[in-house]
């Protein structure tokens, strides 16, 4: 290990050492309060452009292994941990934490103070940063975090979308006991890939569907001709906003009155296809314990969450039905369209 650094937008410089890959990195600087997980957070596409600061001192301590990947080739850019990662213990691990970081280029920190950085995300908000891994390289890392634009008007489903459409037949691993659908006839589905994670196909092929991947900006008449019985929407990194395309396929798309389904950012692109704005939060959710309420039933779920852009209640029309709210801070976490099969 050897000295370096956390540089912040405002100036402030933050001492550590550096255990990952070899380069300065600039991104917007965000923290994740789950307690497990740590390798699925980092292979997730949604944090794209991002570095992430893990409220978990323990980190690295279970290994990597190949089944947990959410993305092969996307995920974030850096990640900020408390304690130098320990030998790595369990039956699942097949590769070394250090090694992946290095083989994954993700820059990396320990022996930070993450308590007191988050509390200083949650009083400024998330906040453009840069992890120096050489000190001496400060002035270098002045440069390049100034001319990072952030995530507000940023389009980066481009970035981190498939190049060309396939067919997902994997389902859940073995070691997790799920029943699959019985359905008799398999439903097609297609899936727009705005930076989707493996486990929601894994899931939709539990559930029954036959899924076919199409990367992000396939035309809507492509998608209609292989007539699906409905359409996914994923999650992704960046400005919804942004994803003009996208939000004219969508609004295409629920003209034709076609079952469609969007979680994370496809949630966001459907509010936006549909009449509603969106805005930046000011540190987002980004975490495996955030509470939602379903405004029907009053029941609550404990959702995994990790968008940082979120629909403005105040933009909804009259065809927005609200269905899920965050208990943390009431901001929309699920509508549907009362005059189509949209959700």
């Amino acid at each position: 290990m050897k000295p370096s650094a956390i540089l912040l937008a405002d100036g402030t410089v933050i001492p550590a050492e550096s255990i990952g890959y070899d380069s300065i990195t600039p991104g917007e600087i965000v923290f994740n309060t789950s307690m497990t997980g740590y390798q699925e957070i980092m292979t997730d596409p949604s944090y794209n452009k991002q570095i992430v600061t893990f409220t978990n001192p323990h980190i690295g301590n279970t290994g990597i292994n190949v089944d947990d990947y959410e993305s092969s080739h996307n995920g974030c850019s850096g990640i900020i941990i408390r304690n130098y990662p320990t030998k790595e213990s369990s039956w699942r691990s097949d590769n070394n934490f250090l090694e992946f970081l290095k083989d994954k280029s993700i820059s990396a920190v320990c022996s930070v103070d993450t308590r007191y950085l988050t509390s200083l995300l949650r009083d400024k908000g998330s906040i453009n940063g840069c992890i120096v891994p050489d000190i001496k390289k400060l002035d270098r890392a002045k440069d390049l975090l100034s001319e990072f634009p952030g995530l507000n008007g940023l389009d980066l489903a481009k970035n981190v979308t498939v190049k060309e459409q396939y067919i997902w037949n994997e389902r859940t691993h073995d070691l997790v006991n799920v029943e699959c659908s019985k359905n008799q006839k398999e439903l097609k589905v297609f899936a727009y890939d705005y930076g989707i994670k493996k486990n929601i196909l894994r899931i939709l092929t539990d559930l029954g569907c036959n899924v076919t991947v199409v990367p992000a900006e396939t035309s809507y008449n492509e998608v209609l001709r292989n007539q699906p019985d409905g359409v996914f929407l994923s999650n992704g990194p960046g400005d919804p906003a942004a994803c003009g395309y996208a939000i004219n396929n969508i609004r295409n798309l629920l003209s034709k009155k076609i079952p469609i389904f969007g979680i994370c950012l496809g949630f966001q692109l459907m509010c936006l296809a549909s009449g509603a704005k969106t805005y930046k939060m000011k540190f987002g959710h980004h975490g495996a314990n955030h509470p939602v309420i379903d405004v029907d039933t009053n029941r609550v779920y404990i959702t995994s969450q990790n968008h940082g852009f979120a629909v403005n209640k105040d933009t909804l029309k009259s065809t927005h039905k609200v269905t899920h709210k965050s208990l943390f801070d009431e901001s929309l976490q699920g509508i549907e369209l009362t005059d189509t099969p949209a959700y």
